[in-house]
């Protein structure tokens, strides 16, 4: 009886553990969307695409991914971000690489502080998110120039995104520093990176068939091993792929038409939409774009009822700080505002949306698990505002910009000899010269972006895309005319990116003939230059003080630092400098109306506030508890 019995009990239990075993089958079988980075131990068999359904460590998979860019967020506020995607039920993480902040001059890189996309990866891969990276060099993204540094265009034959010498050079020497900071962040050598985008978007420019095998082999020669993918809208599939890539599409409604293309290039491969748009950008002097949660939401539940894997682009948008924002040149040109807040699930400040309520419900019925609580969110704070006391007018801050150049045409601004022999980058640049007498001045289509013009100091207007001409008014003797030019940033997406040299790129016509004999100004406002001006004589403010010019204000933190607005009404056109920071540009015409201001750019006390205004300056710079974007209109 007690040999029967231990028996009976060796049975049972034997019997209890078979149960527990295969309940965890079945678990890992079917809540495939809970895996995360901590939790798979054997990492022989990385993302693979083989079958109508991803597969990751052998197990079905599908992707719930959002777009988060490190460069749009303090690194302070990095985790935050991160957890409240994973606690709206995301499980992968993707962003973009911008070359252009990343090598801000050839040969030099900077991959530290809030460009330290090491930490990022590894912070996402900590919190159980996985990676998509998508290193470009060429992203869009209404980044400038799609994040392709400006010093190429040093080159006179330059052509972007294909395998022309200089192009690909470069190239190799920024692939060569980024991929080995990645390579050891591959998910089959223990990290989050699961997949990696050949360059972006390449069938909506397409204009070298060698090129996207040559990116193939840049990523692939450098150790990059996991699965590769590329990301095109509808029209782009069929010229932006390339062979042991899977193709994936973008899209913000979905259409039959987007399934049968991806059936038909690559059947019994599993479908993604790489970037679902979840709202869109606004651009200066339009309306400000907004993408319904309902409407959102279920074009979110489709992609996913119909079996797709889905990334949200954009999860949280950020910020386009300094002067980073692209351009659009469709039929005309317009300038991407500061805020990327892209009506995403999460806001510019990080604030939770009916979006993001929405989604959660959403995806919290993919997983086998209770979400993550949702983070608290972070403290918006109002603040006295602050009464401008100080101030410099342009053409004495001029002496603070270095050594002039001088040239007998006009340079554009990366040709200039500046920055190690790099050119300007971003900012104004200042063209002086003489003229003799009045009458019309003609920019010859040749300035870009836009130029306020002066005689002897005194504004009399403004020439810029289809605003060619302007009257000069008589006077005595030779006189002294000055162009401040601003790029207002380069376009980011189309056909236009190889002609995308700022400041004045050609002659400009006094009475038909071209002005000659020019001394020119780089006013790109680098810390460097913010910190001599910091320091210099600065006047008292007068009644009509001269314009443009540099405003110095104080904004008092009583406490510990809480986020907020900076709100300028009065003012014109300009830019915002707090504690050095840039936050980047503002403009009456809106759509946008305030600028975001992160706690970590505060300290407790007296924070410096230096405005570079344009054309009309107020007294006051106010600071408020919640954005305006201004009047909304739905995407068409």
């Amino acid at each position: 009886m007690l040999i029967l019995s231990l028996r009976s009990a060796h049975r049972r239990r034997l019997a209890v553990g078979g149960l527990i075993l295969l309940a965890v089958i079945l678990y890992r079988r079917f809540n495939w969307h809970d895996m995360e980075p901590g939790t798979l131990r054997s990492r022989m068999v990385g993302l693979q695409a083989d079958s109508p359904e991803f597969q990751l460590g052998g197990e079905v998979f599908r992707i719930l991914g959002g777009s988060i860019h490190y460069f749009r967020v303090p690194r302070e506020y990095w985790r935050d971000r991160l957890l409240k995607m994973k606690a709206c039920g995301l499980n992968t993480l993707t962003t973009y690489v911008p070359w252009n902040l990343h090598e801000p001059e050839r040969g030099t890189f900077n991959f530290k502080g809030n460009l330290d996309l090491e930490a990022y990866i590894k912070l996402a891969g900590e919190l159980g998110l996985w990676v998509i990276l998508r290193p470009g060099p060429y992203i869009c993204a209404e980044w400038d120039l799609g994040g392709l540094p400006s010093w190429l265009y040093r080159d006179p034959a330059m052509q972007l995104r294909s395998t022309y010498k200089g192009f690909t050079q470069a190239v190799d020497a920024f692939f060569s520093q980024l991929l080995p900071r990645v390579v050891p962040l591959q998910y089959k050598k223990g990290g989050p990176i699961i997949a990696v985008q050949v360059e972006n978007e390449y069938g909506s420019f397409a204009v070298d068939t060698e090129y996207m095998p040559y990116m193939k082999e840049a990523l692939l020669s450098r150790g990059i091993e996991e699965l590769l993918m590329t990301s095109d809208n509808v029209d782009g599939l069929k010229k932006g792929n390339v062979e042991g890539a899977l193709a994936t599409i973008n899209l913000q409604k979905l259409r039959d038409l987007h399934l049968s293309h991806l059936d038909s290039s690559q059947p019994q491969k599993p479908k993604m939409v790489m970037e679902f748009w979840s709202g869109w950008f606004d651009t200066w002097g339009d309306l400000h774009h907004v993408f319904t949660a309902e409407d959102m939401a279920s074009v979110v539940m489709e992609i996913l009822q119909k079996g797709l894997s889905i990334n949200l682009y954009m999860f949280h948008g950020g910020t386009n700080f300094g002067f980073m924002n692209g351009a659009l040149e469709m039929h005309s040109y317009k300038a991407d505002v500061t805020s990327y807040d892209y009506d995403a699930p999460l806001s510019e400040s990080g604030d939770y949306t009916a979006k993001y309520l929405l989604l959660r419900e959403v995806f919290s019925k993919y997983h086998g698990e209770s979400l993550p609580d949702v983070p608290a969110l972070i403290p918006k704070m109002s603040y006295d505002a602050s009464t401008v006391y100080q101030y410099m007018p342009l053409w004495e801050a001029l002496q603070l910009a270095g050594e002039p150049f001088k040239s007998e045409s006009p340079v554009n601004m990366e040709n200039l000899p500046v920055n190690n022999g790099n050119g300007q980058s971003y900012g104004y640049t200042l063209y002086e010269t003489t003229i003799p007498s009045g009458g019309t001045l003609h920019s010859n289509d040749k300035v870009r972006d836009r130029a306020l013009v002066f005689v002897d100091s005194s504004f009399i207007g403004v020439l810029k895309y289809k605003h060619l001409e302007l009257a000069v008014p008589e006077g005595k003797g030779n006189r002294k005319l000055s162009l401040l030019v601003e790029n207002c940033g380069r376009v980011n997406y189309g056909k236009t990116l190889n002609n995308q040299r700022k400041g004045l790129v050609g002659d400009i016509l006094l009475n038909g003939t071209p002005l000659k004999n020019f001394i020119i100004y780089s006013l790109d406002m680098k810390p460097r230059f913010m910190e001599r001006l910091k320091y210099s004589r600065w006047k008292e403010v007068p009644d009509k003080p001269t314009v443009p010019g540099f405003f110095r204000g104080m904004l008092f933190v009583d406490g510990y630092p809480g986020d907020t607005f900076v709100k300028l009404p009065g003012w014109s056109k300009g830019v915002v400098f707090i504690n050095g920071q840039n936050l980047g540009r503002y403009w009456s015409i809106g759509p946008q109306q305030t600028l975001y201001l992160p706690a970590p750019w505060l300290h407790t006390g007296i924070n410096e506030v230096i405005v570079f205004e344009e054309q009309e300056a107020e007294k006051t710079i106010h600071f408020v508890n919640a954005p305006d974007l201004g009047m909304a209109v739905d995407v068409e």
